[in-house]
């Protein structure tokens, strides 16, 4: 074996060994059963898709043509990420989950079926965070707060290594940000096109 080949497999070790520290801390260390309880709720998007619909709408109707543009680009970048995330990635990485590779993770909430990386809830909700943000700066810390939350929960619930976290935010970040200038460009040409209506 190289020296190159030698010092490639100390660094993958040595992440390894950092993204084992960091899992155990937030599995294992801070473990609680009022944690329990909090993150199997922040986690199940079931639990949230009355909320998730009541804002839409919300800002479908009353927040103007920029709401609906979000709302509309919102759909499909949700579409986007988690069919990349799920069909491309994961089958790409094949990484095992640690409640399936460690045999002392804690599961409340017990194992997900499928692939570790990268986090799909890290991937959609940092999308939808930095997409959103974009659209709206004014809400930028509650949609970083529960963009976090909802990683976070994937750590301590044992399904996720904190760089399947890690992972899933930065690509979900930069196809949230790539959408959302897409998103303000048209939200800018029809807001010309009105004003030459105007005129």
């Amino acid at each position: 074996m190289d020296k190159f080949t030698l010092t490639i497999s100390a660094i993958m070790e040595f992440l390894y060994s950092i993204d084992l520290t960091l899992f155990y801390f937030f599995n294992h260390t801070i473990s609680t059963g009022f944690l329990d309880k909090f993150f199997a709720i922040i986690t199940d998007v079931h639990k949230w898709y009355i909320a998730y619909l009541i804002l839409a709408l919300i800002a479908f109707f009353k927040g103007g043509r920029r709401g609906k543009i979000a709302v509309i680009s919102l759909i499909v970048l949700i579409v986007v990420t988690d069919q990349t995330g799920y069909r491309i990635l994961k089958e790409l990485f094949e990484r095992l989950r640690p409640c399936v590779a460690l045999k002392d993770a804690i599961t409340p909430i017990g194992c997900a079926g499928g692939y570790s990386f990268p986090s799909n809830h890290a991937l959609n909700n940092f999308a939808a965070a930095v997409f959103l943000s974009q659209l709206f700066p004014k809400y930028l810390w509650i949609f970083y707060v529960v963009a976090f939350l909802v990683s976070l929960s994937r750590v301590y619930l044992g399904v996720h290594y904190p760089s399947d976290i890690l992972g899933g935010a930065l690509i979900g970040a930069l196809i949230g940000y790539l959408l959302s200038i897409a998103a303000l460009k048209v939200d800018e040409m029809m807001n010309k096109g009105k004003s030459k209506k105007a005129v």
